[in-house]
């Protein structure tokens, strides 16, 4: 038995020096709010807005649509990142999804050449196939004579 209490004595030793407590925040770290506005309204409506000291500005709004408990908000926030690039961010969220606007934001790249002839061709020919299968119509094969 005292083996085993001086065994749980060092192993407690033995893990406190292993354990590094976080740092502690300094009074620096802390940011002022500077105004903080919440309107929530008993129909499901909601205002949000706040700014802090350090330039970070968030405003959105929503209100409920349909039966299903769906809501629709928008809104945008603003900050300055780490390398002093202002970045703005407007957004909407609906039944569409979540479709952010920001100069900061990635845009893919122009299409880098026209569709080629051959492949228009081949989409038309299916999409009246598929009108012809939705109607009913056997369709024939691609290249098969006539009967």
């Amino acid at each position: 038995m005292k083996f085993v209490v001086f065994a749980v004595v060092v192993a407690v030793a033995c893990a406190d020096r292993l354990y590094e407590a976080p740092a502690a925040r300094a009074a620096s770290d802390e940011i002022a709010i500077l105004r903080d506005d919440r309107v929530i309204e008993d129909d499901g409506r909601y205002n949000f807005d706040a700014e802090t000291a350090n330039g970070i500005v968030f405003s959105e709004s929503g209100s409920p649509v349909g039966d299903e408990g769906a809501i629709n908000s928008a809104g945008s926030f603003s900050y300055t990142a780490p390398d002093g690039t202002e970045v703005h961010l407007q957004y909407v969220a609906d039944e569409n999804g979540f479709q952010p606007q920001g100069a900061h934001l990635p845009v893919a790249p122009e299409f880098p050449h026209p569709i080629p002839q051959f492949v228009l061709d081949q989409i038309a020919f299916a999409a009246e196939e598929d009108a012809r299968n939705a109607r009913g119509e056997v369709s024939r094969s691609y290249g098969a004579p006539n009967k």
